[in-house]
């Protein structure tokens, strides 16, 4: 069936993880085999081929790059240029797989339906491209709110203001605190643009000011659920009942500590704590209790996301076996037409309804 991964940090892994992504990932990983700099060195899943083998061809992939200030703890650039520096080298990362038709770019309605319908094809027996949305994964790198149009035009169309800690638009992850003038700005002017406002990372205190200040389209890429594991990274149930009252897709992640209660980094295994991809599906079926059905679910795996098998579903060796939850979600009950929502109907109804053909905007001199 064909899938739709919504995050994957394909750029980060190609450039910071020095991962040639045209390979199998038998491959990147034999070539890591004597390397330990990272955790995950040697375990990664993703790669364009194995997705292809998966038959994974759409994804929502993303630049990032946090900056960080005197004192922050966390990892990253230390001055805003900088870090917009890094997201314009993922983005030549992209556009070289599109010369060498790894990749193609979907940026608006006509492009995503074109690329759907080559996918779609079982005549078609041509190596096709994987197709990708671009979108930033925290705010912090736009060196001001003026730069959101120059990464629109480069063909930015998702938006999540904030990653982990205190960022320069919003606060993330383990942090507290609303937006200030500078967050505000930024989400109006996404509203102007017609980005989508990613909520995944955003802190309660943001997550409720940008519902409230936004009023364009809205999904969470990668998030899994607070009543299953007590985390401020989760969504509460209050939440999640709000993104679906906006027409948000969730997509289910598969970092292990986000799936299970109680989860060690580094000491914990996925054998150890039994995270398999049901324990994806028990936080999807919770959602979909909230929900009263299927409509608000899909993956976004974030597979390979600073993490890799020791951290991951163990009955999952590449992204390809995303396939699996197919026969998964079946015997837990779901339909046909349930599991074509989850695989990617969900967000292509989504990006139908985000991309439809809108007003002119004013221009932000004029707005």
């Amino acid at each position: 069936m064909f899938i739709i991964d919504a995050h994957l940090d394909l750029s980060m892994n190609a450039l910071e993880w020095n991962r040639d992504l045209t390979k199998p990932v038998a491959e990147v990983n034999a070539r890591e085999a004597n390397m330990a700099d990272k955790p995950d060195r040697g375990k990664a899943t993703v790669s364009l081929a194995d997705m292809r083998k998966g038959n994974v061809g759409l994804v929502v992939a993303t630049q990032i790059a946090r900056y960080v200030a005197p004192g922050n703890p966390l990892t990253g650039w230390h001055s805003p240029e900088q870090a917009w520096a890094q997201t314009q080298g993922q983005l030549a990362w992209y556009k070289a797989m599109e010369e060498a038709r790894e990749m193609v770019q979907i940026k608006d309605l006509a492009s995503l339906e074109t690329h759907v319908a080559l996918w779609k094809d079982e005549t078609t027996e041509d190596e096709k491209p994987i197709g990708y949305i671009l979108s930033l994964e925290g705010a912090d790198s736009l060196i001001t709110v003026e730069h959101l149009e120059r990464a629109w035009k480069y063909g930015l169309r998702a938006l999540g203001p904030a990653h982990y800690g205190p960022g320069r638009y919003a606060n993330g992850t383990d942090a507290t605190g609303k937006m200030g003038p500078e967050g505000i700005a930024l989400l109006k002017e996404m509203e102007r643009l017609h980005i989508i406002l990613d909520a995944t990372h955003l802190c309660d205190d943001a997550f409720w000011q940008a519902l409230d200040h936004f009023n364009g389209s809205v999904w969470a890429s990668h998030n899994l659920t607070r009543a299953l594991v007590n985390h401020n990274r989760q969504f509460s149930d209050q939440q999640i009942k709000a993104l679906i009252e906006r027409g948000a897709v969730i997509g289910g992640a598969l970092d292990a500590w986000m799936m299970v209660p109680n989860w060690i980094r580094g000491k914990s295994t996925p054998v150890e704590m039994n995270v398999t991809l049901n324990t994806l599906i028990d936080h999807l079926d919770h959602i979909c209790q909230i929900a009263g059905n299927t409509f608000h679910i899909g993956i976004g795996s974030d597979l390979d996301g600073a993490f890799g098998r020791e951290q991951c579903p163990h009955d999952l060796e590449t992204i390809a076996d995303l396939q699996k939850l197919n026969q998964l979600l079946s015997k837990r009950g779901y339909t046909d037409n349930d599991i074509e929502n989850i695989m990617h109907e969900n967000w292509l109804r989504f990006l139908r309804n985000a991309w439809k053909p809108h007003p002119p905007s004013p221009s932000r001199e004029g707005g």
